[in-house]
């Protein structure tokens, strides 16, 4: 099951980066329950290996693009974001004193915080696209504009799969012009 799961969280991610048009520096918000995974309801039945699974596949397709990631933590943190350090200087995003748990953050959360280089928690972020695995409601971590992205990965073990890109805002009027590439 463990197997399936990886090669299912993998595949959406190449998914997510290629219908996304996702490139190096850009930064991807993953919420996860792994309860939803399982087949249970959402923060019922957290499972570490779950956790790992998923993360392990979704990082490794992401570090090799080099683009960030956050893992959102569950609703008992205030859905805090784990970060590596060096993607939240860059942001200038200020760091916050938490450590995930199975119970508290979640178990992809917890995940990343143990495989991290250097771990830091953040409050919020503005990710230029993001996945939802579990009904995790990632939306507050977007930037202003999310735009659905339909992927082939509808699910990761029992979970819906939900993933997004951002955009620019439209300004001006009727006589504006718009960069088509931005769309």
């Amino acid at each position: 099951m463990l197997e399936e799961i990886r090669n299912q969280a993998a595949s959406a991610a190449r998914e997510l980066i290629d219908a996304a048009h996702l490139k190096e520096g850009d930064l991807i918000i993953v919420g996860c329950s792994s309860s939803e995974i399982a087949a249970h309801q959402i923060g019922t039945f957290s499972s570490k290996d779950i956790g790992q699974a998923v993360f392990s596949a979704i990082y490794g397709e992401l570090k090799t693009k080099g683009i960030d990631l956050a893992a959102q933590c569950c609703e008992h943190l205030n859905r805090a974001l784990i970060l590596e350090e060096a993607a939240a200087k860059k942001r200038g995003y200020e760091p916050v004193n938490v450590v995930p748990q199975l119970k508290a953050g979640g178990s992809f959360a917890t995940a990343a915080y143990e495989a991290f280089f250097h771990p830091v928690a953040v409050e919020t972020v503005k990710a230029d696209g993001g996945m939802d695995i579990g009904d995790t409601l990632i939306g507050m971590h977007l930037k202003a504009v999310a735009v659905p992205v339909r992927i082939n990965t509808k699910f990761i073990g029992a979970a819906r799969v939900v993933c997004a890109r951002t955009r620019p805002k439209f300004i001006g009027g009727i006589r504006a012009h718009y960069d088509d590439s931005l769309l």
